[in-house]
């Protein structure tokens, strides 16, 4: 259910050269596939009392460093537990909060960069960024899934044809810019998720986004199931204030 927030929808044409400079830190073969669906980490490794029980005011398997950046207003959270430093294979879960609890909503299988991860990210690195990131800008090549009548709810979302990839590209990623939602790393708040403006500078990269996976790495993205970024954009509410929590699962618990 959405409570209110601004949903803009929207159709862009958009240079090809901002495209690409957006584009590049998505795609690109290399990683195994994975299972359409997967179970949140079997060991939390953090988020724990004294007594072992989980603590439901924390996101499981976040350390002290990461738990005080979410927003104190955010009650969404998605997590992302990479497997591993250097793996490319990750799990997605998606977190609620209600009252001071966390609770697990959907969890699904999903990819990171093909190289793994780093807490200083460059272009081309082919590693995802570690860290706290606002979610507030959606898009895609299909129409906006979110079944919601009304204007006026739901993450911004801009639909164009300038989000495909290139056919130049093997014909499994075609698809994978049909949704995304972006990441907020060294981009503007409030512009489409193809919008090339870096406010870091073009060397700390960007384009960075939850996709369509493919069934590999990426370049820095995360992607998932077709059915789990239908979810998510149906689900994600601006008022709730979203994020992504992210990293290998080592980096996480820090």
């Amino acid at each position: 259910m959405r409570s209110g927030g601004a949903r803009r929808t929207t159709v862009a044409v958009v240079a090809l050269g901002s495209l690409m400079t957006t584009l590049s830190a998505c795609g690109g073969p290399s990683g195994r596939g994975a299972d359409a669906s997967a179970s949140a980490p079997a060991d939390d490794g953090a988020g724990r009392s004294s007594a072992g029980t989980a603590d439901p005011a924390r996101i499981p398997g976040v350390g002290d460093r990461l738990q005080r950046r979410i927003p104190a207003d955010s009650r969404q959270v998605v997590a992302v537990y990479g497997d591993g430093s250097d793996s490319a294979d990750s799990t997605v879960v998606l977190y609620t909060k209600q009252g001071s609890a966390w609770h697990r909503a959907r969890s699904w299988a999903a990819h990171n960069g093909t190289k793994g991860w780093t807490t200083d990210h460059h272009e081309n690195d082919k590693r995802s960024p570690v860290g706290v990131f606002t979610l507030s800008d959606a898009g895609g090549v299909l129409p906006d899934p979110d079944p919601d009548p009304a204007p006026g709810t739901g993450l911004p979302y801009t639909r164009s044809a300038a989000f495909a990839a290139p056919r130049w590209w093997d014909k499994s990623y075609w698809h994978d810019f049909d949704y995304v939602i972006a990441i907020d790393y060294n981009r503007v708040k409030g512009t489409p998720p193809n919008d090339p403006t870096r406010p870091e500078g073009a060397s700390k990269g960007g384009g960075i986004w939850l996709h369509m996976d493919h069934g590999s790495g990426t370049s820095a993205c995360v992607s998932l199931p077709a059915p789990a970024m239908e979810y998510l954009l149906r689900t994600l509410d601006p008022d709730r204030h979203p994020v992504a929590v992210m990293g290998d699962r080592a980096h996480l618990k820090a």
